[in-house]
């Protein structure tokens, strides 16, 4: 039994929607708990009661620190606030979890992860992370960070020390913009595996965590999930999948 986490409002439920059915098509053994991050979202996935989904609402868990710096940040600032709380929230609210993996709500399942957490396992690291792994026409390491906050696995027993250090700078500083070598809650992981060195895994194997910006480098089919960073629904008839020039055999896929 693997547990995941994950985190959206109302307005982004096609996502985290989809993420859940491509779950459900390929992970037989999992519990996805999903932090509600308003109310009406809360309302409406009780009222769907998903099979292997257990739902966290936010404005029942906010602690005194996020509900300081909340009027401070626009809602996805707000929202990359919260992500290291994602994991805490889990481990709080069910003691028998040793271990979660936060996901970003935008991603699709292509296959099981196990290969995933094979090497993690292989390892004996408590935090696992991965490489955005830019093709090199789309590199914003420099701006976004080396590695992606799309799929992180941290444990109960080791891996809360960088999860609550991540949590705290949070607080500190989570903004959509660049400055002092920050962006949002991302370029705080670049130091990781040399800060955290006997903690952090650095995923290995890039080609299974496929995204528009490294979708040229490696093929659609190797890849275990794939992250719709910036697709977004404009109508019936139209889907904006950003402006990563993307390989025809992955949207035809």
């Amino acid at each position: 039994m693997e547990h995941y986490v994950t985190l959206f409002d109302s307005l982004f439920l096609p996502q985290g929607l989809a993420l859940h059915t491509s779950m459900e098509r390929h992970i037989s053994n999992y519990t996805l708990w999903i932090l509600c991050v308003d109310d009406k979202a809360y309302e409406i996935l009780t009222t769907l009661n998903l099979p292997n989904v257990r739902l966290l609402q936010l404005s029942k868990l906010e602690t005194a620190e996020l509900l300081r710096v909340k009027p401070t940040r626009s809602k996805g600032e707000y929202c990359w606030t919260l992500t290291p709380f994602s994991p805490r929230f889990v481990f709080e609210a069910d003691l028998a979890v040793q271990r979660v993996t936060y996901i970003d709500a935008d991603l699709w399942f292509r296959r099981n992860p196990s290969i995933i957490f094979r090497e993690f396992d292989k390892s004996n690291k408590e935090v696992l992370i991965t490489d955005h792994a830019y093709a090199a026409e789309y590199d914003q390491s420099q701006k976004s960070g080396q590695y992606c906050v799309q799929f992180m696995t941290f444990t109960r027993s080791g891996g809360e020390y960088a999860r609550k250090w991540w949590e705290d700078r949070c607080i500190e500083w989570c903004y959509a913009r660049s400055e002092n070598g920050k962006f949002g809650d991302q370029k705080y992981l670049d130091d990781w595996p040399d800060r955290f060195s006997e903690h952090v895994h650095v995923l290995d194997n890039k080609e299974l965590t496929l995204a528009p910006w490294n979708a040229t480098r490696f093929p659609f089919g190797n890849s275990v999930f794939f992250h719709f960073h910036g697709l977004r629904i404009v109508n019936d008839q139209i889907v904006n999948i950003g402006f990563y020039n993307l390989p025809a055999p992955l949207i035809r896929g």
